[in-house]
């Protein structure tokens, strides 16, 4: 009887353990994040149940090897505690690299003490022109709508730059209607029928980890007829509905289009243009602008130009909040920094969140100013921004350059 009692008693005692540890083991998410760096943890939750800015942004900022300098410049120039920033540096920089980004992130107080700034962990092996930098824009969108509460995405890379701080952006935005998206779009696809349309390309960044180029398919593919191609810019802000019908939508359209743009050139140029045109739901929230200042090489124009101070004046008239590309540590940024950002070397743009407690500029951003949390001090910028956005806006020419 005792060794029945106790056998009785051990099998009682394992099933209660069993109900118990096993499904707190199942909730401990499946990323393993080292020590001491700030890297994007799904468990944590940065929903608040008050919203103390008008607008909130979530930014994904996408760096390769050799952009790590640039990476910190941009992020100081970006940033703001009221918005949110995923960084993901492509998966085929070096190791040092992985962990200069880490550290510096995990070592700015700021970014401690706000817990707004992760990096991804798990990198992705982008390829150029590959849907791979798709993929990744995707994956920024699932973790950021699962872990915050935001009403625009910006994707940007460490090559961009802002011309506005982010007091005068959320100013801007503050009285738009929150569906709307910028998404700079054509249906006017010209030479790119041919030579982006019909070729079928393979990532191999999709299945390796070894960098190299796209695989060219020698046999070409009809064109579509179930939907209509879009092309336009690769830089967009979107909506957060928006984001959530590409990533759960309700109908097949964002999966079906998904597959179809796995083997298409460029895909970044067509995917989020191509979905929301062909959307019954979405095609009207179009905004047909990038709010990028870009000049283009000579034709055919399929790359930008590194930006100089000849370049300034242009980018001020242009009233566009961001610009590209730059290259590292050029004098031009220093002019950005200093007359429009009010940045100094190695810390924050202005903004009411780090002003002077009687609102007097500090000479450096650099600290929380924790009774200033909230507040807007819109500048200059805000001005341009929204002469801009009225405009893009106005009845005639919204209605104009609609997904035709």
């Amino acid at each position: 009887m005792g060794i029945k009692g106790f056998a009785l008693s051990f099998m009682l005692i394992s099933i209660i353990f069993s109900c118990v540890y096993i499904p707190a083991r199942l909730t401990i998410p499946i990323h393993n994040f080292r020590p001491l760096i700030n890297y994007f943890n799904l468990t944590k939750s940065s929903n608040t149940t008050t919203k103390p800015y008008p607008v909130t942004f979530s930014y994904l900022i996408s760096a390769s090897k050799g952009d790590a300098l640039k990476l910190k410049r941009l992020l100081y120039a970006l940033y703001h505690p009221g918005n949110y920033y995923l960084i993901h540096m492509d998966y085929a920089a070096p190791e040092a690299e992985h962990r200069d980004i880490a550290d510096f992130v995990a070592g700015d107080p700021v970014f401690g003490q706000v817990g707004n700034v992760w990096v991804l962990g798990k990198s992705n092996l982008v390829t150029y022109r590959g849907p791979t930098m798709l993929a990744t824009t995707l994956h920024a969108l699932a973790l950021l709508l699962r872990t915050c509460k935001w009403d625009w995405f910006i994707n940007l890379s460490a090559s961009d730059y802002p011309l506005i701080t982010q007091d005068d952006l959320m100013h801007s935005f503050s009285d738009l209607p929150r569906d709307l998206n910028f998404i700079q779009h054509s249906s006017r696809l010209g030479w790119k029928l041919n030579k982006r349309g019909k070729p079928v390309i393979i990532d191999p960044g999709l299945y390796s980890l070894n960098k190299s180029e796209l695989w060219w398919v020698i046999k070409q593919r009809d064109l579509p007829t179930a939907f209509k191609l879009y092309t336009g810019s690769a830089w967009t802000i979107l909506s957060r509905s928006f984001a959530e019908y590409c990533i759960v939508g309700w109908d097949n359209l964002p999966r079906t289009l998904l597959l179809y743009y796995t083997n298409f050139v460029s895909s970044p140029e067509g995917y989020f243009q191509t979905v929301i045109c062909n959307s019954q739901d979405y095609k009207n929230t179009t905004v047909n602008h990038d709010l990028h200042y870009i000049t283009w090489d000579t034709p055919p124009k399929q790359h930008p130009r590194s930006l100089g101070l000849r370049d300034f004046p242009r980018m001020i008239l242009s009233n566009r909040p961001f610009a590209r590309k730059f290259k590292k540590n050029v004098s031009v940024l220093n002019k950005i920094d200093r007359e429009l950002l009010k940045r100094h070397r190695g810390q924050f743009s202005y903004g009411g969140w780090c002003s002077g407690s009687k609102g007097q500029t500090q000479k450096m951003c650099s600290s929380l100013q924790g009774e200033n949390y909230g507040g807007l001090r819109p500048g200059p910028g805000a001005k341009r921004l929204k002469s801009l956005l009225k405009k893009l806006l106005s009845t005639r020419k919204f209605q104009k350059q609609q997904c035709k």
